[in-house]
């Protein structure tokens, strides 16, 4: 505070107004102003998606997901018998139209009733469904989940680039960055919590929004944990810089690099560089230990060496170290040591795991982190985790969890030859391992599946055991009453068509399950069969979803020849062969077919069977002998699940864009939950 005086015409002082100097604020009220300012927009994110954690906790769903137990399996004594009904069916409609567009091996031709052990009707409970995004939101969501880049959305590039541009106000808020030498080291030191924020796997955040880490979405934390990391290695550099270059000027610089201070501040430079460094896609993809042991050992050594370098710093560094200790706690919490067994699916190849000690507590679609503690995995193979996809249902089977690991890499190539030369036990499951198993992570989040009216799930490869494992879910929460879905459509691209041999059977019981809803599996290989192939490939030609090609009539050899030289005679008519009926070794509502699928076909197949089969049962069955009577037919959306490579999550994408918007507001909009470990 300042004060003027002014010497009146008598030679005394008379005072003035009083002046208050305008306040200056220094380098680390700012950084903290930003970061509560960063928190506040995160905050108003959270509140945004509070109705659909509202309705996740109405539903019975958020039970699950959180911790692995083992329950005693009890086998479900629920009957479905079908109900002639007085009323016509509607497949005999006077105008000829007709709902029942099912494969399943049940008749649709009258309604169908749920029963329990009892013989009672089953009380129907669906669960609420709360949209993401209001109606007039709609075009807006398509334009923002756009690809702008492999993996990368509109959306994303736009969180990125508000990130960046508040972060590089505070860069240049009454400073000059070309000679302020300390402004960029405070930025580095204050983001430093949200790049350990947004890699725990275990976070508030994450769980009050509904993402994991591992998501390529709008809300993915792992985009923005790899965003603002690369702003901390930035703007360390630009403050080390700095003093290198004025230190150079003035001949100092071996006496200042000898300092204690400097030395704690180029230990956390090279640890921040190093991390950089080895986290480049390349040597990601390539030699992924590295890169992980790195991580690890360089973001221990970064926080005492910030500390040693400015001590009044503490309060940032202990902020990463209650993150990261609080993230390790919570893993220990989640991580189950038990017995597994392992055998190889050289179809698939891939082997398959099954955990009988553990049944319940996940949600279809969640993930865990599995660690195999055997010597055939080598000597440093315990120490590896690796996540994979759950492809069973929660409380479903003696068998408990499944998982299926794809032969992709090193360790997963060294499971599939230990489970090869295991054998197999008594109970044909093979080889017997003690595994720790951590999670579960992942899934829909605050998205419940059964909510929706109709679900499309396309999967890539080994992605099949995330659609798997929803698509039984669905079917189970149907039989219970507990689902709104009415159409359910699986699109799975393998490599060769032997892959569908090992599953033929799941896809089977699912679709004979499926009594009240679809179920629709369509299956492409996009490579040339080699070798000796399953029977059902055999006579995939001979089924009825599947164009058999015309016979010629003219001998091969001879058509070869040219016009001018051989002129082909014309047939004698023959009597008609009575040719045998064709066996298709396939059910049902599963075609195969070469080639690699039009996803927007599909996508407009099952918008078209929702909205239709929605109208037909508002308009021409009694409510009382109504699938779902509570369900009154209203639309409420469709949700889209994709799990396999990034490139296929990009088409899907796209198809989703291409839809007719007329369409896709009858049925309620369309959701995307994305599954993808791309980095």
């Amino acid at each position: 505070m300042a004060s003027t005086t002014q010497i009146s015409a008598t030679g005394s002082p008379t005072p003035t107004a009083v002046v208050q100097a305008p306040a200056i604020m220094n380098d680390s009220s700012l950084v903290y102003h930003i970061d509560l300012a960063l928190i506040a927009l995160m905050v108003l994110f959270v509140f945004t998606r509070l109705p659909r954690v509202l309705a996740l906790f109405w539903s019975s769903e958020w039970l699950n997901g959180h911790i692995l137990y083992h329950v005693p399996y009890r086998p479900s004594r629920r009957v479905v018998q079908a109900v002639h009904s007085p009323y016509p069916p509607p497949s005999s409609r006077k105008d000829g139209r007709s709902t029942d567009d099912s494969h399943t091996f049940y008749s649709h031709a009258h309604p169908i009733q749920r029963l329990n052990e009892k013989g009672a009707p089953v009380i129907m409970n669906f669960p609420p469904h709360i949209s993401l995004n209001p109606s007039f939101f709609r075009p807006v969501i398509g334009r923002l989940r756009t690809r702008i880049a492999p993996g990368m959305s509109t959306a994303q590039f736009l969180v990125m680039a508000a990130y960046f541009a508040i972060v590089f106000y505070c860069g240049l808020y009454r400073s000059n960055i070309f000679a302020d030498d300390t402004r960029t080291g405070w930025i580095a030191l204050a983001q430093l919590p949200f790049v350990f924020a947004f890699a725990q796997k275990n976070n508030v955040f994450g769980s009050l929004i509904g993402q994991g880490y591992e998501k390529a979405s709008i809300a993915t934390l792992n985009f923005l944990h790899r965003f603002v990391g690369r702003i901390v290695v930035l703007a360390a550099n630009i403050h080390s810089l700095h003093f290198f270059y004025k230190w150079s000027l003035q001949g100092t610089f071996m006496e200042e690099i000898k300092s204690n201070v400097s030395i704690n501040g180029m230990i956390a430079l090279v640890c921040l560089d190093v991390i950089y460094l080895f986290s480049l896609e390349f040597v990601r993809n390539k030699a992924y230990n590295i890169f992980l042991i790195s991580h690890i050992i360089s973001f221990i050594a970064i926080l005492p060496a910030v500390y040693q370098h400015k001590p009044e710093l503490l309060p940032y560094p202990l902020a990463c170290l209650c993150l990261y200790l609080f993230d390790h706690l919570f893993r220990l919490v989640k991580t189950r040591f038990t017995k597994a067994y392992i055998r190889p699916l050289p179809e698939l190849d891939l082997t398959r795991v099954e955990i009988p000690s553990i049944n319940a507590g996940w949600r279809a679609g969640q993930h865990v982190r599995l660690r195999v503690c055997s010597l055939g995995m080598g000597w440093g193979g315990w120490m590896e985790v690796h996540p994979f996809t759950i492809a069973s249902v929660s409380r479903n089977g003696p068998e408990g969890m499944v998982l299926m690991c794809k032969r992709a890499g090193g360790w997963t190539r060294k499971l599939y030859e230990m489970a090869k030369m295991g054998g197999y036990t008594e109970g044909g499951v093979g080889r017997e391992v003690r595994v720790a198993v951590e999670g579960p992570y992942g899934g829909p989040g605050h998205t419940v599946f059964a909510s929706f009216s109709a679900a499309v799930f396309v999967a890539g490869g080994s992605g099949i055991t995330y659609a798997l494992s929803a698509i039984e879910d669905l079917v189970q929460k149907d039989l219970k009453g507990e689902s709104r879905v009415k159409v359910i459509e699986l699109v799975w691209s393998v490599t060769d068509p032997a892959c569908l041999a090992p599953l033929l059977p799941t896809f089977t019981a699912l679709i004979q399950q499926s009594v009240f809803t679809p179920l629709k599996i369509s299956v492409f290989y996009t490579r040339a069969p080699t070798g000796k192939q399953p029977a059902f490939f055999a006579s995939a030609d001979a089924s009825p979803f599947i164009a058999a090609p015309t016979p010629p009539t003219v001998d091969a050899t001879l058509a070869k020849r040219p016009s001018s030289v051989f002129q082909a005679p014309r047939p004698a008519p023959q009597p008609p062969v009575p040719q045998p009926a064709p066996v298709s070794h396939l059910p049902p509502g599963l075609t195969l077919a070469p080639g690699r699928p039009r996803l927007a076909k599909f996508l407009e197949g099952a918008l078209q069977r929702a909205v239709t089969l929605s109208h037909d049962s508002r308009r021409n069955v009694k409510e009382e002998y109504l699938t779902n009577p509570k369900d009154d037919g209203r639309l409420s959306g469709m949700v889209v699940g994709v799990c396999g490579p990034l490139a296929l999550a990009d088409d899907l994408v796209s198809a989703v864009n291409g839809l007719d918007p007329v369409r896709r507001d009858q049925v309620g909009g369309v959701e995307i939950c994305e599954e993808v470990f791309g980095w």
